[in-house]
């Protein structure tokens, strides 16, 4: 066997224009609103069933099914505050960032027939970039 057909990733970089520049902050600026008015969704909500589970005369059950209830909500509540710190710090770095700059997008995967001799590095390291959703260059 001389040849075989095998995946292989493709880098997909974008160089940066003012418009993705202004589309990637949008982005982080909107999920962090949205997880900043998921917490006080939260807070909201914790109180409301707080008070429909709280008896009048707790027994050591019920005050444990209500710390329990808390913990729930205080984990959904710093989920999204986790979310909005690492947020404003990738919208501080997006900020920095210079018109130009090739910035990583993600991986896909390619179908490349190999054979026998061919060198492995560089069929491994290609990669596509983009500029305003258009290819302008592959990159071997």
């Amino acid at each position: 066997m001389d040849t075989i057909s095998l995946k292989m990733p493709v880098t997909i970089k974008a160089k940066l224009t003012e418009k993705l520049k202004t589309k990637m902050l949008k982005e982080l600026t909107e999920g962090i609103n949205r997880a900043e008015l998921e917490i006080q969704q939260i807070g909201i909500q914790e109180k409301r069933v707080m008070q429909e589970n709280t008896p009048a005369d707790p027994t050591p059950q019920d005050i444990q099914r209500l710390n329990a209830i808390r913990q729930h909500f205080e984990q959904e509540r710093q989920k999204r505050a986790d979310y909005c710190e690492q947020a404003k710090a990738r919208k501080e770095e997006t900020e920095k960032l210079v018109l130009g700059a090739e910035i990583v997008q993600g991986t896909l995967e390619r179908q490349v027939e190999v054979h026998v001799g061919d060198d492995m590095r560089e069929l491994m390291n290609v990669e596509v970039l983009v500029e305003d959703d258009k290819i302008i260059a592959i990159r071997g």
